[in-house]
């Protein structure tokens, strides 16, 4: 606007995850790829024998605790959203996987699981709970009853809406116990998994976060109080007692409930009597927020988001004592530079982590700073990390030896400093409070501030070049400052944006300005009437921008959208991801994005730092009422005739992961799938072939793509929006590997064959 490893005791290994055996829903995701994966923050934990499984990020990673005082990984999967809840039954682990729903990971094999199913629920994913061939999903909208007796293929076979998101849920018996995030304790009967039904309520006083049952009792850990309910009438249940104190997760073993107790720690609360709880125990954990907690024996084991997982001897609930302790990568991603094999990833709490990315799939923490405050913006100049510190303004890190950074100098700032662009012997900082800071830092170990610019409004983002610095101002928008003299900088023209302007990157005579409801595209040649060019909506809240080469990159709070801007007055969006860290309707996640090469860095809040790769090249063409013609670099051909178009349009051929485009079921494709639009040049309003008008329609294919598929089937599919249809036109030239069409429309397109067919037996008759 990270620390990768596990350590016990005294000993450390580092280790990171790429994203084999993924499986993500379709509509989370266009023409982009996951290429790898690091961080995130914890907030699930199970456990079953000798194994914990832990939610850090996106990934679910599998601990052998059989020592407690040294737990050890030993495998992990790759999931599509941030890891809210695991439970597990017969070789499966089920996970309530955030925005991507329920995940089903079969781990029969603990050094390998895999990821073999999901079901995308209508809402966030917050928790689930597994009985018979049923689990019991907690979303947004309330209780999703999915059928999972072929964890492959799971299907939803039930649901009962809540008045509130509901937060998480136990079953008992006939009954699951759903907690409402702002109302309490909803009981539905589920005897009847396909009909289940309300049966009673209990409306706690504070924000229900979790539940536990045991016996004729329900335990809400309800934000500023654990609520103990009894539920022996489930029609009519009604509270026993209380117990005053922080609880955002709750565990009951034997007479205990075993509370997480947000910054407090764990708290060991005596239910022995129901009506009069005491606090029994328990274990402090200063600077760490304890979220969810679960009992196995004699150890407690507990989360900290961004810290970890504790274990905790707790068969003196007296005096609980720490037995061991894993820590992953566990930081929030907040912003991210690339210099050379490393990316530097400002971790808010957790300082500066340093990710070696030379192996892409594979990243690793190299090393890290710890600084005073909240780092929330980076950048990297030669041989020094420039850090924002929300606390207490600029730090300068020497990274010439990566795995052991070494803090050189510091600039206090006040006002929440935003963002830091590095020119020339000057570092120039964005304040929240409405201001551009200018520091002379040809000296490191001595940052000198020689000038600063009151800006009208909260400061975000700055880009700086030739002698002018660009600020997003938030509601004013863009503001251009000459700083030809850093001493003495002056505003030389602006565009009130209609947004919130949140981020800025100049490429030439352009400022492209992530404005809040979207991308702004400013022309700057004429910095003092700076002139909006273009606009491209990203659904969301648009907070970051990124450019390389004809491509704009913008993080949106919740995705990562490329839009190509060869042309910067026609923006086309071309490609999407949906990152893993979006956290149930808060654009905390794709904070920042940068782009080094062909590859994509996204910090991802709770989803840690995500490597992405897009397909690309897109082409376009400008096609004349004259006609013209289109060649792509993945070998498909357009020819239009004269008139095809009534005026003037901008053709563009879009090719597409086979992944990306609906399932050609019985029929293979052959890789070549393809999207072709058109606007008009004049307006950017979508443009249809003039009625009657073909254009030719060429793909080049090789025997190798052709794999499976019998030549002489192969021919041009489009897809109608239900399903593929054949183009009528379509033939197919095996001589010279061509497959040729004259269709009458745009669109979805495909190159598919058969791979088998069925030949009637010949009967013969004699007579």
């Amino acid at each position: 606007m990270i620390l990768s490893g596990l350590v016990f005791a005294s000993a450390r290994a580092t280790f990171s995850v790429a994203p084999n055996a993924i499986v993500r829903p379709q509509s989370h995701r266009m023409n982009v790829e996951l290429v790898g994966q690091i961080g995130g923050a914890t907030y699930a934990v199970a456990v079953r024998g000798n194994y914990v499984y832990v939610g850090v990020g996106p990934r679910l990673v599998i601990l052998d605790v059989s020592d407690p005082a040294h737990p050890t990984m030993i495998g992990q999967t790759l999931l599509p959203s941030v890891v809210s809840e695991v439970t597990m039954a017969g070789d499966y682990a089920y996970v309530a996987d955030g925005e991507s729903g329920l995940g089903v990971v079969n781990i029969s094999n603990p050094i390998n699981p895999t990821v073999v199913g999901f079901y995308d629920t209508a809402g966030y994913a917050w928790d689930v709970a597994v009985a018979g061939n049923y689990a019991y999903v907690a979303d947004e909208g309330g209780l999703r009853v999915i059928n999972v007796s072929d964890p492959a293929n799971p299907t939803e076979a039930g649901f009962c809406n809540t008045s509130a998101p509901a937060r998480d849920v136990a079953v008992a018996g006939n009954y699951a116990y759903v907690v409402e995030y702002f109302n309490g304790l909803r009981i539905i009967n589920v005897s009847d998994p396909a009909h289940p039904t309300k049966a009673g309520f209990y409306d706690t006083p504070g924000w229900a976060y979790d539940v536990a049952v045991a016996g004729n009792y329900a335990y809400v850990a309800d934000g500023g109080s654990l609520r103990i309910i009894n539920v022996a009438d489930p029609a009519h249940p009604n509270e026993a007692s209380y117990y005053s104190g922080w609880a955002v997760g709750v565990a009951v073993a034997g007479r205990y409930a075993y509370v997480a107790a947000d910054f407090v720690g764990l708290c060991i609360i005596d239910i022995s009597d129901p009506a009069k709880p005491f606090q029994a125990g328990y274990y402090n954990s200063p600077g760490e927020r304890v979220h969810s907690v679960i009992v196995a024996g004699n150890y407690s084991y507990v989360t900290g988001e961004v810290n970890g997982l504790r274990i905790l001897n707790v068969s003196n609930p007296a005096n609980p004592t720490e037995a061991g302790f894993y820590n992953p990568p566990g930081w929030r991603a907040f912003n991210v530079a690339v210099a050379e094999d490393y990316a530097y990833v400002a971790a808010n709490d957790r300082g500066l982590r340093i990710i070696d990315v030379s192996n892409l799939d594979y990243p690793t923490e190299a090393g890290f700073y710890d600084i005073l405050g909240y780092a929330v913006g980076v950048t990297v100049a030669g041989n020094h990390a420039y850090v924002i510190d929300d606390a207490n303004g600029l730090h300068i890190i020497n990274v010439s030896d990566p795995a052991n950074p070494i803090g050189t100098g510091l600039y206090y700032i006040l006002g929440s400093p935003r963002d830091v662009a590095v020119a020339g012997n000057y570092a120039y900082v964005v304040v929240e409070l409405g201001r551009l800071d200018i520091i002379n830092v040809s000296d490191p170990a001595n940052p000198i501030g020689v000038g600063y610019y009151s800006a009208p409004a909260s400061a975000y983002g700055v880009a700086v070049a030739g002698n002018y610095a660009y600020i997003a101002c938030g509601e004013s928008g863009l503001r251009i400052i000459n700083v030809s003299d850093p001493e003495h900088p002056t505003e030389t023209g602006f565009y009130d944006t209609p947004g919130w302007a949140l981020d800025v990157v100049v490429t030439e005579n352009y400022a492209y300005v992530a404005d809040g409801d979207g991308l702004r595209v400013i022309n700057i040649s004429d910095p003092v009437h700076p002139t909006e060019a273009s606009f491209y909506d990203t659904p969301g809240w648009a907070g970051d921008v990124a450019v390389a080469g004809d491509y704009v990159y913008v993080a949106n709070g919740y995705s990562l959208y490329i839009i190509y801007v060869a042309d910067p007055a026609h923006p086309i969006g071309v490609g999407f991801y949906r990152t893993p860290g979006a956290i149930y309707n808060s654009p905390l996640a794709a904070r920042d994005v940068t782009v080094r090469g062909d590859y994509i860095y996204v910090a991802d809040g709770d989803g840690g730092l995500v490597i992405l790769r897009f397909r690309s090249p897109v082409s376009t063409a400008v096609i004349p009422t004259s006609g013209g013609s289109l060649a792509s670099a993945d070998h498909t051909d357009y020819i239009f005739p004269a008139n095809a178009f009534t005026d003037t349009v901008i053709i563009t051929h879009i090719p597409l992961f086979p992944e990306d485009a609906p399932s050609p079921g019985n029929l293979v494709g052959i890789n070549h799938f393809f999207k072709v639009t058109a606007v008009y040049s004049s307006t950017s309003q979508p443009a249809q072939l003039a009625p009657g008008q073909t254009y030719t329609l060429t793909v080049r294919y090789t025997d190798a793509e052709r794999g499976p598929a019998i030549e002489k089937t192969l021919a041009f599919y489009y897809w109608d929006g239900s399903q593929w249809v054949r183009e009528p036109s379509s033939t197919v030239d095996t001589d010279s590997n061509f497959v040729i069409a004259r269709p009458d429309r745009l669109g979805l397109w495909a190159v598919l064959g058969e791979t088998r067919r069925v030949y009637l037996p010949l009967v013969f008759r004699l007579y």
